[in-house]
């Protein structure tokens, strides 16, 4: 069984799909990456294949009609036979000394007999067109070292959140559990991280700088024009969210807390857009979501309500329009946009 299976989701990818994978192959055999072409229509494909001829051990390249970023998410892992999954998208990489870090602890921890649910690593915005790079990591949220269970966790600022580009997953877990991505949909990565938290036991946090997020595209889904355009999808995604769980079934009280302050934050991005937009439409949509959190789960309501964040998104005047904008803060923070 090789030790981690990675999908790279492509779409279109054909001018920079090349470096995510040869950053990907210094990990070796040990590696099992896994090439999904989603529609291509340029030579995403035929790179592709190419690769998987040169290297049959390590890479598998799969072609599927268009279904979207989730769905390529889901052909990967469909097709991963890992005991680790991880995603990395076409135009992002990994840090090759971080990554042969990664592989080493996961090895370790397998030959050692311990049961790891889920291991998180730092990732690092690049925006290679101001020289800037930013280095997202854990040290105040999670120990470090060990492995360790929801219990052990400590305070998670707003920009901690437990990303996508920070997660491995075990992977008989995500399939066990049932995730399933939606089709022809953006900002899936949230469910991809939140779906499976209550089926995590174990845990460990590597402090190094494994993932490398780049931000700069125009067309980027994180691209603040671009997001403003697809809010209904950031707003299906959230409803998704809600619908996941019922959070009195979550006993943990840790995990419970980390859950429904993740959810703040979806349903505080999803408004501080709506807000900002500032038209009818768009505020009938902010009140519509909050609505629907409210009928699903009027507990949760009032908790995520009586968060500052939740709060905020519903004041009204000069005050309102201030605390909208350090919303807008913390989302810029969250998806490194800006």
């Amino acid at each position: 069984m090789k030790l981690l299976s990675v999908a790279i989701p492509c779409y279109n990818s054909a001018e920079y799909m090349d470096h995510a994978i040869e950053t990907l192959l210094t990990g070796g055999k040990e590696m099992e990456i896994i090439i999904v072409d989603d529609g291509s229509k340029d030579d995403t494909r035929k790179i592709a294949d190419n690769y998987a001829a040169k290297y049959p051990d390590i890479i598998k390249s799969v072609h599927q009609e268009n279904g979207g970023h989730g769905e390529a998410v889901n052909t990967g892992l469909l097709h991963a036979t890992g005991l680790y999954f991880k995603v990395v998208d076409s135009d992002d990489w990994v840090n090759e000394d971080a990554l042969r870090q990664v592989l080493d602890k996961l090895q370790e921890l397998a030959e050692d007999g311990q049961s790891l649910d889920l291991m998180i690593a730092n990732y690092v915005y690049e925006k290679p067109s101001i020289n800037k790079h930013k280095v997202m990591d854990y040290k105040t949220a999670l120990p470090k070292g060990k492995v360790f269970t929801w219990n052990d966790i400590m305070h998670f600022k707003q920009s901690q959140y437990i990303i996508m580009h920070a997660a491995i997953y075990r992977t008989k877990l995500l399939k066990d559990c049932g995730l399933k991505l939606p089709k022809h949909t953006f900002y899936v990565d949230n469910i991809f991280v939140y779906q499976p938290l209550p089926f995590v036991k174990t845990m460990y946090y590597l402090d190094v700088n494994l993932y490398r997020y780049f931000i700069g595209r125009e067309d980027q889904s994180v691209n603040e024009k671009v997001m403003l355009k697809r809010i209904d999808q950031q707003i299906r995604i959230t409803k998704i969210m809600i619908e996941c769980h019922d959070m009195s079934q979550i006993k943990n009280k840790k995990l419970r807390n980390y859950m429904t302050k993740y959810l703040c934050m979806m349903m505080t991005v999803s408004s501080v857009y709506l807000i900002r937009d500032n038209t009818k439409e768009s505020l009938e949509k902010k009140e519509e979501l909050w609505d629907y959190l409210k009928k699903a789960d009027k507990k949760l309501y009032t908790r995520i309500n009586n968060m500052f964040l939740g709060r905020s998104m519903n004041l009204p005047g000069k005050a309102g329009r201030k605390i909208v904008d350090i919303g807008y803060k913390i989302s810029k923070k969250i998806y490194g946009f800006g």
